[in-house]
């Protein structure tokens, strides 16, 4: 037991320790729902160190995981060997790097399989929905207020805002065609929809 909890709070696993409670945490809150495990992706571009085709917080858990079983596993070792400071503060120096080099390979060795569990096909944008019929889910659209529950072509559905110009006013459950997107306000520009004037009829 006292060689476990030295080699787990000695060099260089102690560096790996914080990470790791990082990363625990991190699936912690994409379990109880608090986070998504591709939340922060956009800010990581993991394909410049070949680890690309899964989501960056896979891929980072995997290296700090097998970077602190490396080292850990180094540092019982060296524990055991009974070797004076000066040289085993240098092993430690060497193990850490050997730790961050047998974690990446073994990371990368595993992303390539992993990567056909994540297909990289991007959901529906929001221009995608121009051109859509969608039902309207409040009582009334005006230039100001409204929102409505548009299916994409994928079949997922979304609610989203919409403003409507003058003229025949839409209102709870008629159906409208989203025309334009509104960049600055975020909304889409609805008109009244009639199905009988619809060419793809």
């Amino acid at each position: 037991m006292g060689e476990f909890l030295s080699g787990a709070a000695g060099l260089p696993t102690v560096v790996f320790r914080a990470a790791l409670m990082v990363v625990v945490g991190f699936w912690l809150l994409v379990l109880v729902g608090g986070a998504e495990h591709d939340s922060f992706d956009t800010d990581v571009n993991a394909d410049a160190l070949h680890l690309g085709g899964v989501p960056v917080a896979v891929s980072f858990s995997l290296f700090v995981v097998f970077g602190w079983l490396f080292s850990f596993t180094g540092s019982v070792l060296l524990a055991d060997s009974g070797m004076p400071g000066a040289p085993l503060l240098s092993l430690e120096a060497t193990l850490f790097g050997a730790s961050i080099f047998c974690a990446w390979w073994l990371t990368r060795r595993l992303v390539g399989p992993l990567a056909r569990l994540f297909p990289d096909e991007p959901g529906p944008s929001r221009q995608d929905f121009i051109g859509l019929t969608c039902t309207i889910r409040t009582g009334r659209v005006d230039a100001r207020f409204g929102q409505a529950e548009v299916t994409a072509t994928d079949g997922s559905t979304a609610l989203v805002q919409v403003r409507q110009q003058d003229g025949d006013r839409l209102g709870l459950g008629s159906t409208g065609l989203l025309y334009a997107y509104d960049d600055l306000g975020e909304f889409f520009w609805v008109a009244p929809f009639d199905a009988a004037l619809d060419p793809r009829g």
